[in-house]
């Protein structure tokens, strides 16, 4: 009676995500870099290092919380990207391992920074003495 195409049950089926319940060990690794190294690069370690130290207490409380919206998230996010976050934050040792390696970024990136701002300081320096230098001695010739 009705134009129902073969095999539409297999098809929802297979269109709702499975839930993860592990991770390996190279995904929790992978997590760690990708998350610190956009929250460093961005100059927001000390606030993403705060973020996670306040979320520490209540680390399984958070990933429950993900498992609850995963309906909703699966529309804005990939859901099995979602999911690992949300197994990730289960594990203490995987939120300070995350600190960790925030800190240990943006500690080399700030040398950097550090590094390169001193020498435009240096360079911004030399610059005024040689002007400086131009005009005494622009003014001394003239004299």
């Amino acid at each position: 009676m009705g134009l129902r195409q073969p095999g539409h049950e297999e098809m929802m089926r297979d269109s709702y995500q499975e839930i993860l319940s592990t991770i390996s060990e190279a995904e929790k690794h992978e997590m760690i870099e990708k998350v610190a190294r956009f929250i460093s690069e961005r100059g927001l370690a000390p606030a993403g290092i705060l973020l996670f130290d306040s979320l520490y207490p209540l680390h399984n409380i958070g990933s429950q919380a993900m498992y609850f919206l995963l309906p909703f998230a699966e529309i804005i996010f990939d859901s099995a990207k979602y999911q690992r976050f949300a197994i990730f934050l289960q594990d203490r040792e995987n939120l300070r391992d995350l600190v960790k390696r925030i800190d240990e970024l943006d500690e080399e990136l700030y040398y950097e920074r550090r590094k390169e701002a001193r020498l435009k300081r240096k360079r911004r320096r030399n610059q005024m003495k040689e002007r400086f230098r131009n005009i005494f001695m622009r003014n001394k010739k003239s004299e």
